[in-house]
């Protein structure tokens, strides 16, 4: 009888287990279930091994990819110098070509690896290596400043001591000697600076997203589309460059020197001048950043111009060449450089407190329990707070070491061969210069790359300007300085610039699972590739275009102008600045300093609406055609944004490529025609009426 009721007693038991289980179970698949995280998506993939994420496909499209996007660079270097992120476009493209190609040997059967992310990351940062040496290795800047064609604007330190001609061989063989130390001095610190210091690298961050983005199932649809409208707008932006070239027979021929508000305005370069580049650049760039060049050419060209030239005769001689640098083209070029110098200061010690405060608050703060394995040791349980991607991706970023003796022994090695090889390309620059440059590079570097991944900016053309004052002033004026000060902001812009990018790819390949050593190889075969493609693309320019460096051309690489007189200034001193120039520049610099404190003060909300001084000192000197061809380029995504928020977000920046792009690889063929002596068939130039029926009284008599 027990036994029966116990029984029974279990039966209900057990029927209230089922029946409690079985409401559990309905919950459960009522309840929303959380989204899995990127590395739950990926964790039934298998990680390939960091050889088998070096692949020769990724390094053949690396290459193509390198040629077009150092084409585009170097046109931006030669224009504005503005140069905006390409990292989306290349990993973009990447894996548009890599994706295509496995596609077809997949249908044929002959696969034998797919496409991964990490080989996705491989091919952006051998790309983006590559087109930087286009930047850093100063062809729209230092290098081209020591040019005859530059030294001549200028009637000081023009002499054949203070000059050097551009020439193939010679500028190979500086980038190879000076391109590879930044990314020896920084390896050792991958894991502070990633790992440690979980510094946030915004620009290899948003690229790792992307990359991840393109690998599921449904970012892989998504970049299809985005890869199609970028080919649209490619073959627009290269048919309406081809277009344009028709009627470019003669200066100041074509729509590029349309006088949309009027002659006058043109005048004081007011026009839209119809470049595709520009308004992709705008379409790219943050709003901030072109209603600040506008503002800038407001001030400039539109108030400050006008009236100095007003005073043409009293303030300086009045029959001095428009490019005299004692005339009114020394207060644009001046006072430039003033705003330049006073923002670059503020950045340089804001971004070196921040770097130094947050030091100290990553020792003092560390606790002994959650230090990391140095490089080369072996790695002890992760601490279980870590979320389970954090966990996965330092599991993967300590499993492939980069051994401290190789970076050491690159660097002291790379060194060495480039204190004995410079002083044989620039005489003025004595090896002594070299080693103390360096000894205190590996330090600039780390600042430059810690402070990259606080703020994302990178300062490599401020320590760069470091170099041009102390070096310069340590040669001297009677020994060569001023060339020696650009070699040596050549040396410094290099090594810093390329530690930062280094740091920006390890995040990226922390973030994808790509192996330290495989994005150490690929970025040493990108930044081999950029020493031979960007000198070879810079010749065809210097070589197509005889104007080239020429104010009012249509490269006019202003900073090479820019560059070079800081050099002087370094040397000289301020004998070269015409009258009330000095005080006028005084007073730019401190407003530079005093507008950047305001943003900070103001928090970032307010300083939204208060412009940067760096992007306004550009126009100073250039105009503001490019900065509303960059508004243009913003009111479009803006109005597309109003539209379909959606949509502008998803395929903005694939359009902005496009139109980039294909602009771009228009200055390939349009080179190769100038050089062949086959030009353009019509001049469309536009005139005044008075000059018009002058032109045609003297045709018809």
């Amino acid at each position: 009888m027990q036994s029966r009721q116990e029984e029974k007693k279990d039966r209900i038991t057990s029927h209230g287990d089922l029946a409690t289980s079985s409401r559990e179970r309905e919950r459960a698949e009522e309840e929303p279930k959380e989204p899995l995280s990127i590395e739950q998506i990926f964790a039934s993939k298998v990680v390939p091994s960091w050889q088998q994420q070096l692949t020769l496909r990724a390094f053949v499209v690396s290459f193509v990819l390198s040629v077009l996007f150092t084409f585009i660079v170097m046109k931006l270097n030669l224009t504005t110098g503005i140069i905006p992120s390409l990292n989306v476009s290349a990993g973009l493209l990447g894996f548009f070509f890599v994706k295509t190609w496995t596609k077809f040997l997949e249908k044929a059967g002959m696969l034998k690896q797919p496409f991964t992310r990490q080989e996705n990351t491989v091919i952006q940062t051998c790309v983006v290596a590559s087109s930087g040496i286009a930047f850093s290795g100063g062809f729209g800047s230092y290098l081209f400043g020591m040019s005859e064609i530059v030294a001549k604007q200028s009637t000081e330190a023009n002499d054949p001591q203070n000059m050097k001609a551009p020439a193939l061989g010679w500028i190979i063989g500086f980038l190879f000697v000076v391109s590879f130390l930044g990314l020896f001095s920084v390896v050792p610190l991958r894991k502070i600076m990633v790992i440690d210091f979980k510094l946030i690298y915004p620009s290899g961050t948003a690229t790792a997203h992307l990359i991840n983005s393109f690998h599921t199932p449904q970012g892989a649809k998504l970049a299809k589309k985005q890869v199609r409208a970028l080919g649209k707008f490619f073959s627009f932006s290269f048919l309406w460059g081809f277009f344009q070239w028709f009627f470019t027979s003669g200066d100041s021929c074509g729509f590029a020197s349309f006088p949309t508000f009027g002659l006058k305005a043109y005048d004081n370069r007011f026009y839209f001048d119809f470049s595709a580049t520009y308004v992709g650049v705008g379409m790219i760039c943050p709003y901030l950043i072109n209603v600040s060049l506008l503002v800038g050419a407001i001030l400039s060209w539109g108030i400050m111009w006008p009236l100095i030239d007003a005073r043409k005769g009293s303030w300086y001689p009045a029959d001095l060449s428009p490019s005299s640098l004692h005339g009114l083209q020394g207060y644009r070029v001046f006072i430039a450089i003033a705003m330049i110098l006073g923002d670059g200061l503020y950045n340089f010690f804001k971004v070196l407190s921040r770097t130094l405060f947050g030091l100290y608050r990553e020792f003092s703060n560390k606790e002994k329990g959650t230090v990391l394995p140095l490089a080369g040791q072996s790695s002890p349980e992760l601490p279980p707070s870590l979320s389970y991607d954090d966990r996965r991706r330092t599991q993967l970023f300590l499993k492939d070491q980069i051994p401290a003796w190789l970076s050491i022994t690159g660097y002291v090695s790379i060194a060495i061969i480039s204190a004995a090889t410079l002083p044989h390309i620039f005489s003025q620059l004595k090896w002594y210069y070299i080693v103390v440059i360096y000894i205190v590079a590996p330090v600039l570097a780390f600042c430059n790359a810690y402070g990259c991944g606080l703020t994302d900016w990178s300062l490599a053309s401020t320590y760069g300007k470091l170099a041009i004052f102390t070096i310069g002033a340590w040669a001297g004026a009677s020994h060569g300085g001023v060339l020696a000060g650009l070699a040596a902001c050549g040396v410094m812009m290099n090594i810093v610039s390329t530690a930062s990018d280094l740091m920006q790819d390890f995040k990226t390949g922390y973030m994808t699972l790509a192996s330290p050593r495989s994005m150490f190889v690929s970025q040493i075969i990108g930044t081999a590739m950029g020493c031979f493609i960007s000198p070879c693309v810079f010749w065809l320019f210097y070589k197509a275009f005889k104007d080239l460096g020429i104010p009012g051309s249509q490269y006019p690489a202003p900073y090479a102008l820019v560059y070079r007189n800081m050099s002087i200034l370094g040397v000289e001193g301020f004998s070269a600045l015409p009258k009330h120039c000095l005080t006028l520049c005084y007073v730019f610099f401190v407003g530079a300093i005093v507008i950047n404190g305001i943003r900070d003060a103001v928090g970032r909300k307010r300083a939204s609406f208060i412009p940067l001084p760096m992007a306004m000192a550009i126009p100073f000197y250039l105009g503001s055609y490019f900065a509303i061809d960059m508004c243009v380029g913003s009111l479009i995504l803006f109005v597309w944004g109003k539209i379909n928020k959606a949509k502008a977000d998803a395929f903005g920046p694939a359009v902005a490529s496009g139109l980039i792009c294909g602009d771009g690889i228009w200055t390939l063929p349009s080179s190769i025609l100038a050089l062949a002596g086959v030009n353009p068939p019509i001049c469309m130039k536009f005139l005044s009426r008075a000059t018009n029926n002058k032109v045609d009284a003297f045709l018809s008599s």
